[in-house]
């Protein structure tokens, strides 16, 4: 099935975590964010397919969030609060949210609500061509997980496919170390900067002669280009 991208949004690292494991578990991608002004950053910078966000957080709460990506985005949009009242569900749906669900809540209940709403907002993603995504000479299959790049089909670590696909969906454009650890191994990850530029390396052994579409930007970090 097509690897779906999850934004979480919570001030809670805990709750953050908890949710990410049970979505992890169902083959989802999740990135994450603190707070609304964060998860805008994240907006930006990658592409998201179903956001899940808190309302009482600070900087910018899950209601201001809403109208603010609403002005020129229509992901589907979960809302997660402690606020059980009905007036405070009537007022997340208005604004455009797809659901609300109350806290503490059934993780099991959240996976089902996020799948019908996959399905009702993109629709069924079970054919063959809806798994592969292709950005130059490099096919990628959703699916399994795999890559093929001409004539190769070199077998990936799934962190290496991660990155891969990462950078390759965001063609072009010039990730520095930090960013790329923050989209592929979370914002918890607490290891060295170092392990991109090892993941980075492998990654081009395994690409051979196509080693070169990953490309390094000196002092800044890197890019996929795409070009053969």
């Amino acid at each position: 099935m097509k690897k779906w991208n999850v934004l979480i949004v919570d001030d809670e690292k805990e709750m953050r975590q908890l949710i990410k494991l049970y979505l992890n578990r169902d083959q989802y991608f999740c990135l994450d964010a603190e707070n609304g002004l964060a998860a805008l950053d994240q907006l930006k910078k990658t592409h998201v397919d179903i956001m899940i966000v808190d309302i009482m957080m600070p900087f910018m709460d899950g209601y201001h969030l809403l109208k603010e990506v609403r002005e020129t985005n229509e992901v589907p949009f979960i809302f997660l609060s402690a606020k059980g009242d009905d007036l405070d569900k009537v007022k997340g749906l208005r604004l455009g949210s797809d659901d609300y669900m109350v806290k503490p809540f059934n993780a099991e209940e959240l996976v089902a609500r996020i799948e019908t709403i996959l399905r009702r907002s993109y629709g069924t993603q079970s054919s063959q061509h809806s798994m592969i995504e292709r950005y130059g000479p490099v096919s990628f299959n959703l699916a399994s997980r795999t890559i093929s790049v001409g004539e190769l089909s070199p077998r990936l670590t799934l962190k290496e496919y991660e990155l891969f696909l990462f950078l390759a969906r965001n063609r072009g454009r010039v990730y520095k170390r930090d960013q790329l650890l923050d989209q592929v191994w979370g914002s918890d990850y607490e290891g060295s900067d170092r392990t991109v530029d090892t993941h980075i390396k492998t990654l081009r052994l395994k690409l051979k002669n196509y080693g070169h579409l990953i490309e390094t930007v000196w002092g800044l970090g890197y890019k996929f280009e795409g070009s053969v």
